[in-house]
């Protein structure tokens, strides 16, 4: 009778070893990422009771009525709608600034570019608490407050993405220049003819960084705005803080994760531009 050949005994490799670990740390990185949009939607399935105790609760008791009263407590519509139109035009300036920005430092050279860049890339280093009483009292002298314009204007411009779009407009060859001016184009015609289709990746970038900013910013809309008709979500959020109980735990979690959602499938949607747009953009120093 015939023996069956037994089968040779796989031996772990120091690449499997390292990929196992990797994906070990992977998944530990994504559990901890997802860990507070998790404790979000636990929040706002407890009851009140639960929601008091000291130990923490790991799995709802399914209130579903949280959500509705959160959503009646707001004119939560009017809010979208706000944060949306704020989130967009701000997103829009700021990519136009960006690109006119990043192409003028990245492309042209004048006296004193280096200088100046460096000037602009030193305002990161200005805390946004220490300029609001400034911008506060240019927005009132100006008559803004509670509108649309004071809530856009002040960030229509993004450092981070003036360096971004720079950074990827170093990394183009001068032959493209060179061969759009043979053919007669000019400075303007060559950035929106050449450079911005090739550098759309970093606009991608830029405009999803200053549109998520835009969509949580609170501090600067609560300080500018006093009326429903002008706020955005973030600060229609802080109803559930200053109400005659206290704090509603529930429902201002259930206002929370509604109010994440549309912000959150944005950046699922333009994941792949967002990964792209940093790529190309760290290419060249």
């Amino acid at each position: 009778m015939a023996t069956r050949p037994v089968a040779p005994k796989r031996k772990v490799t120091y690449r499997g070893v390292q990929l196992f670990w990797q994906y070990v740390v992977i998944l530990v990185a994504a559990l901890i990422a997802f860990f507070p949009i998790y404790w979000i939607l636990i929040s706002s399935l407890l009851n009140a009771h639960s929601a008091a105790d000291v130990v923490p609760h790991f799995w709802p008791d399914w209130q579903w009525s949280n959500y509705t009263r959160a959503w009646q407590l707001e004119p939560w519509i009017q809010f979208f709608l706000n944060s949306i139109f704020i989130a967009t035009c701000t997103a829009v300036l700021a990519v136009l600034t960006s690109l006119l920005a990043g192409y003028a430092f990245g492309t042209m050279k004048f006296p004193g570019r280096n200088l100046l860049f460096l000037l602009v890339l030193g305002l990161i280093m200005i805390p946004g608490e220490a300029t609001l009483i400034p911008s506060y009292l240019i927005v009132s002298t100006l008559g803004w407050i509670d509108t649309y314009q004071a809530q856009i204007i002040p960030y229509a411009v993004s450092i981070s993405g003036i360096f971004l779009i720079r950074q990827f407009f170093l990394s183009l060859p001068p032959s493209l220049w060179e061969a759009a001016q043979l053919d007669g184009c000019s400075r303007f015609g060559f950035l929106w003819r050449v450079a911005a289709p090739l550098a759309r990746p970093a606009i991608a970038v830029v405009a999803l960084q200053v549109f998520i900013g835009s969509w949580n910013a609170f501090l600067w809309p609560y300080l500018v705005t006093s009326s429903d008709a002008h706020r955005p979500i973030e600060v229609g959020l802080q109803a559930f803080m200053s109400g005659e109980g206290g704090t509603d735990p529930t429902g201002l979690a259930a206002a929370a994760a509604f109010t994440t959602l549309p912000v959150l499938l944005v950046f699922l949607l333009a994941q792949r531009q967002f990964i792209e747009g940093i790529s190309a953009g760290s290419t060249k120093g």
